[in-house]
């Protein structure tokens, strides 16, 4: 049997898990993200356990995913304390000699959609990822490929509209205040109200202006890339949620362009379990033997 490793890089927790060519998940372990000496070596460690032939990682970031670039493979701008220029692929390329996968975690999710679409039958083409939790990303798949040339997309950093009743906010993103991140990441809740998003009901007006927000996100991607779906994951967005950002896009976008049926455009991810990047890491690292 062959086994492929994953290693979804979190700023709370590491994922490792290990994978065989159906991208079934034999064996998981969660690391916490504590500095990245600890941290990388208990990922290590971990695969020291197990014979893999390649190895896909998903990671925080911002990262280098230009090969021509000295830091490729590093996480390099991160907000994340200590861990800035940190050489994450270098760290596992010296202690395993097997092809190595690496991109964002938002792209490793897209990916793993991807596959799942083909694995079930509905065969698309193309797809944008959001994942709305502590922070925001973004990633899409275009004919098996990632969209991104210079460096890998940060879609959790546009500028939208501001909805009338939260133009006081200021947003929460440290680079740029109320980007998108700024003004939906989870966060945002506590620093709104001064309560955790978890604690939040779910008739507070503020979902209403989160789905404004991602209603928003969902028009810049379809004009742009024109995917067949997009895909929402992360502890902010549940179904109730997607319901509104659904009604918000409608009446936004005002049918501009054809789209499928909005329960099958704008929808949570097919992968349960926030396992979308795992099972992309399984293909992607499988890819990357194969080339």
């Amino acid at each position: 049997m062959r086994l492929f490793g994953s290693i979804e890089a979190g700023g709370t927790k590491f994922i490792c898990a290990i994978g065989d060519e159906d991208y079934r998940v034999k064996d998981q372990v969660s690391i916490p993200t504590t500095t990245p000496e600890e941290t990388l070596g208990k990922v290590v460690e971990y695969f020291k356990q197990h014979d893999v032939e390649a190895i896909g990682i998903a990671s925080f970031g911002p990262i280098e995913i230009r090969k021509s670039s000295p830091k490729y493979g590093y996480i390099t701008k991160t907000p994340k304390p200590g861990w800035q220029d940190t050489d994450v692929v270098g760290v596992i390329k010296e202690a395993f000699n097997v092809p190595i996968s690496w991109t964002t975690d938002v792209n490793g999710s897209a990916y793993g959609e991807y596959i799942m679409s083909t694995l079930s039958n509905e065969k698309i083409e193309s797809l944008v990822y959001y994942t709305v939790g502590t922070g925001v990303g973004g990633g899409a798949v275009i004919d098996g490929e990632f969209l991104g040339g210079m460096g890998h997309t940060e879609m959790g950093h546009t500028y939208l509209r501001r909805h009338p009743d939260d133009l006081e906010f200021p947003g929460s993103c440290p680079f740029h205040g109320d980007c998108l991140e700024g003004l939906v990441a989870g966060p945002t809740f506590e620093a709104r109200l001064g309560i955790k998003g978890e604690n939040v009901p779910r008739t507070d007006p503020v979902f209403d202006v989160l789905a404004y927000y991602l209603a928003q996100a969902v028009i810049q991607v379809t004009l742009i890339t024109r995917p067949e779906k997009v895909v929402f994951g992360g502890s902010v967005v549940d179904e109730d949620l997607l319901v509104k950002v659904r009604q918000q896009f409608k009446e936004l976008f005002d049918d501009y362009v054809e789209l499928p049926p909005l329960e099958k455009y704008i929808t949570r991810p097919l992968i349960a379990n926030n396992g979308s990047a795992t099972l992309g890491n399984f293909a992607l690292a499988l890819k990357q033997l194969n080339e």
